[in-house]
């Protein structure tokens, strides 16, 4: 019987790519930072020989697992998944890997899920919102690793973060719908319990109407998961009350579009009767009929800058601890003055 085949080495893949080992490493481990032929000629000669790198041994020689974690509530949201695209494309560009956890809106769980992401080795964490356990700060700490907060702004500006204000954007739709006329609001947004980004959007609508001197019933605070039918839920209890509002600000795009299904089925028309406005401006927003009034901010870009960050930190670089995205009100077709009386 013939000896087991000896397994490709770095230095075979070195050799037959014309290229130093240190060089073959470098390409197959940070290949931003070789010339782009030199790239391919590394990577061909390695796919010839069907050499893959060890990942355990690399990690041990050079301290670090190249891979990236990041810990998000759900990707039951095509907002969430956009981003994560994004952040993983421009990991994977720099040699990075990115493992992502979900928590489902639970902090328990956001721990544990950290907590076993941590035990992994990775060399950075990304974590969307500001709230979290003060555990997982804790662990983070012991760790050293670089991380970064996504989505949302840090104001007590103890941590690194990239994203906006929710409770400005939300005081955007709010004067927006303010300054058509409506003075009946109502609103349908997730559960704030676990969720500062739902907590601050309805401090942003609660902030807008205040300055007008109008209330928002809590009768008219409607929490639902994110789901369609949810936003069908929340409408047909908005419109059963004594008082139904003329205007619904939904806290995302999904709960708007399916309040709107609601209003279709019921026989409300959209925005005669009743103006709807969402948030994210998901792609499906500008294709509905009428279009989705809803507020706009760069997700793909989010994505990039929070790779950016934590690359930043992994190579000694300095970073803007808090960086503001912009956000852009889109005024559709959902939202008019209200009927007369």
């Amino acid at each position: 019987m013939s000896a087991a085949k000896k397994a490709n080495q770095l230095s075979d893949v070195a050799h037959l790519a014309k290229v130093s080992t240190a060089t073959a490493s470098r390409a197959l481990t940070l290949p931003h930072k070789v010339k782009p032929a030199t790239l391919t000629r590394v990577q061909e000669a390695a796919r010839i020989l069907g050499y893959v790198a060890h990942g355990a041994a690399r990690a041990l020689a050079t301290r670090r697992t190249h891979t990236i974690g990041a810990v998000i509530p759900t990707l039951d949201n095509a907002i969430f998944a956009n981003i994560m695209h994004a952040l993983q494309k421009k990991l994977d560009s720099a040699g990075y890997t990115l493992l992502l956890a979900c928590h489902e809106f639970e902090s328990a769980a956001e721990v544990k899920v950290t907590r076993t992401l941590l035990a992994r080795g990775i060399d950075g964490l990304v974590l969307l919102g500001t709230s979290h356990d003060r555990q997982l700060y804790a662990m983070i700490k012991e760790r050293q690793i670089p991380y970064v907060l996504a989505w949302a702004l840090d104001e007590s500006g103890r941590h690194p973060s990239v994203g906006f204000v929710h409770r400005a954007a939300a005081r955007q739709i709010a004067d927006h719908l303010l300054d058509l006329g409506h003075r009946e609001f109502a609103m349908i947004l997730g559960f704030t319990a676990n969720n500062e980004r739902a907590r601050e959007r309805l401090r942003g609508v609660k902030e807008a109407l205040f300055a007008r001197r109008i209330q928002l019933p809590p009768e008219r605070v409607i929490e639902k998961p994110y789901a369609l039918a949810s936003g069908r839920e929340g409408l047909r209890a908005l419109m059963s009350g004594a008082h139904p509002p003329t205007a619904v600000i939904c806290s995302n795009d999904v709960l708007a579009i399916g309040a709107i299904a609601e209003c279709n089925a019921l026989g409300i028309p959209v925005p005669e009767q009743i103006s709807v406005s969402g948030f994210d401006d998901m792609e499906i927003a500008s294709l509905l009929s009428p279009g989705l009034t809803t507020m706009h901010f760069p997700a793909d870009e989010l994505g990039e800058l929070a790779a950016d960050h934590l690359l930043a930190q992994l190579s000694g670089k300095p970073v803007e601890w808090r960086h503001e995205l912009p956000v852009e009100l889109k005024v559709r077709g959902t939202t008019a003055p209200p009927p007369p009386h």
